[in-house]
């Protein structure tokens, strides 16, 4: 389920690597949590103990009195153990959630600063499961199979040691019976890790699919593919499901051998602490007390198998986050350095998705400071690549983006962004309208927010929400129109104040009713500055300073709105079929 185009994943050792450091940054919580699951599994003892002491006092014909103080024993560790168990399970997710959710932040962090075409490569559905299904199965983990594995871990420490503690013959019976739950374990830990890494590739392969069948849903079904998207999504949908039922037949195996090592060990317990008491080595009450020991292994192994497929599962998820982690961030050049001016040059700029088949063939091509340049051209044409690549969002497969006579990766411009991108994909982010707009000036006050609203036309309509800028949006607050969620998106663009603006189709989702009004906007928000539109309505390229004419992956013609008119060519054509739409 993997290959060179899926997004990596680290080793076991290296993802302890990567966990450890975020986890000691809690270290109280984690001695707290030591501390605990150690008390647990001693006040676990207390009880086997006491009830073997019975059974000598009933055999002797001793005082009831030690019964009643055997009971009160009992009694007490029962609520020693409770409240070990509470505070444990706490402590540890104390020091486990803050650190997952650090986690989930350097993933993210990577995946914003990793080239998006490699992103793309691997497929959004791998990213998504990810950070969602991966994250979901950590966080259970912590709150509900680490602890009771760990206790489970703590309880057979100490239960053999009692058992020990009893008579060293009924300590050897009980250890006995180690190497067959050994054996066992290690035969499930060598099949079940590469299963669980192998389901966790599988369920992303299968996100992707739905993701994508999902948002192309119209267009598959436009073009006739909509079959051939559904024998995808069912095809990957059965892989990740047959993993998942061999996961379940290595499981349920591995459970046999489990039972087969519990019976032997009772047995071995039983007939040894038979023998030995028989030959008055040790009491009826200390074999009672033994084989209740052994026998009190039965649910913390049982545990063990039981969540011990969690914890596999979220070890495999785990590695799946931190092969992000580890990813190789960008290099920052060595030279940067200011930019001379916010002009624009791309020289030579080629691009390919596929090896040998560019969709962007040679551009040279200039904008000079505080221009606002057009694209237009069919599909197809090669627009929005073009503009991914002035963007520095897409690295391109020959040529360089100079911003002011330096290299875009190179350029250093004070604290403000070099480029800032708009698309007609916009998001909503949840929280309330401040809380958009703030993403791109974090020190913004009200009357700034305000004043470039105004500016953008978008003022009128956010005051009229029921809270105005406190207003909740976003997934559980308020639905935003199409063309409300793109005006936020614009605004956001003034108040980032980046030397370039690249526009691609940002005001497509307007429909007739909004475009005016968001184009207005958009002129408003790269009014003075260096500005690349692609324009899917020829009005904005009619506004713009100059415009580039592409067809098939070349800027054929460049120049204004009249130039191009007059001199009848392609650009000609496009706006005689825009103006007789």
């Amino acid at each position: 389920m993997s290959g060179p185009d899926t997004l990596p994943i680290s080793t076991p050792r290296e993802a302890a690597r990567v966990a450890w450091p975020l986890l000691r940054r809690r270290p109280g919580a984690l001695v707290a949590t030591v501390v605990s699951l150690v008390l647990v599994g001693a006040a676990g003892l207390v009880g086997p103990f006491m009830l073997g002491r019975v059974v000598d006092v009933v055999d002797d014909g001793g005082d009831q009195g030690r019964i009643v103080v055997a009971a009160v024993w009992i009694a007490l560790a029962a609520v020693v153990g409770a409240v070990a168990t509470t505070v444990g399970v706490t402590a540890l997710a104390a020091a486990g959630q803050p650190a997952l959710a650090e986690l989930r932040e350097e993933v993210l962090d990577v995946a914003l600063h990793t080239d998006p075409a490699r992103i793309e490569r691997a497929g959004s559905g791998d990213l998504l499961s990810r950070v969602g299904d991966d994250v979901r199965l950590i966080s259970e983990s912590l709150t509900e199979a680490v602890p009771l594995v760990v206790n489970s871990l703590v309880t057979v420490a100490f239960t053999a040691g009692g058992l020990f503690l009893l008579d060293w013959r009924l300590g050897l019976a009980g250890l006995a019976a180690a190497p067959a739950y050994v054996l066992g374990l290690r035969w499930y830990l060598r099949r079940s890790g590469p299963k669980y890494r192998a389901e966790r590739a599988a369920n992303g392969v299968r996100a992707q699919a739905l993701v994508t069948g999902l948002g192309s849903s119209a267009t598959l079904r436009a073009h006739g593919l909509a079959p051939r998207a559904q024998e995808r999504i069912e095809s990957t949908s059965w892989s990740a499901a047959e993993i998942t039922l061999d996961v379940f037949r290595l499981y349920t195996r591995f459970g046999f051998r489990m039972n087969m090592s519990e019976a032997l060990g009772l047995l071995l317990v039983l007939g040894v602490g038979f023998l030995a008491a028989r030959a008055d080595a040790v009491s009826v009450g200390e074999v009672t007390a033994a084989a209740l020991f052994f026998h009190r292994l039965f649910n913390p192994v049982g545990a063990l198998l039981f969540f011990f497929d969690d914890v596999q599962s979220a070890g495999a998820s785990l590695t799946r986050l931190t092969g992000m982690v580890l990813m190789p961030r960008p290099a920052r050049p060595a030279d940067v350095r200011p930019p001379a001016d916010a002009g624009v040059a791309l020289r030579g700029i080629t691009h390919a998705y596929v090896e040998d088949r560019p969709v962007v063939h040679g551009v040279d091509a200039v904008l000079a400071p505080g221009e606002r340049v057009a694209v237009v051209g069919s599909t197809g044409a090669g627009k929005t690549t073009l503009a991914a690549v002035a963007a520095g969002r897409l690295h391109p497969t020959a040529g360089t983006v100079e911003l002011g006579g330096v290299p875009l990766a190179a350029v250093e411009a004070d604290g403000r962004p070099p480029v800032a991108v708009v698309t007609q994909e916009v998001h909503v982010y949840t929280g309330t309208v401040r809380d958009n707009l703030l993403l791109a000036k974090p020190s913004a006050t009200d009357d700034e927010l305000r004043a470039v609203l105004g500016d953008l036309g978008a003022l009128g309509w956010v005051e009229a929400l029921p809270d105005g800028l406190d207003t909740v949006v976003g997934e559980g607050g308020l639905e935003l129109t199409p063309a409300q969620a793109q005006h936020l998106a614009l605004a956001r663009l003034p108040l980032a104040d980046p030397l370039v603006a690249v526009l691609d189709e940002a005001t497509a989702e307007a429909g007739s009713a909004g475009a005016r009004d968001l184009e207005r906007a958009a002129s408003a928000a790269t009014r003075g500055r260096t500005s690349l539109v692609v324009a899917h309505r020829l009005t904005q390229a009619a506004a713009a300073d100059r415009v580039w004419v592409m067809h098939d992956g070349r800027v054929v013609d460049s120049g204004t709105h009249d130039e191009l008119v007059a001199a009848g060519g392609r650009y000609a054509e496009l706006w005689r079929a825009w103006s007789q739409r």
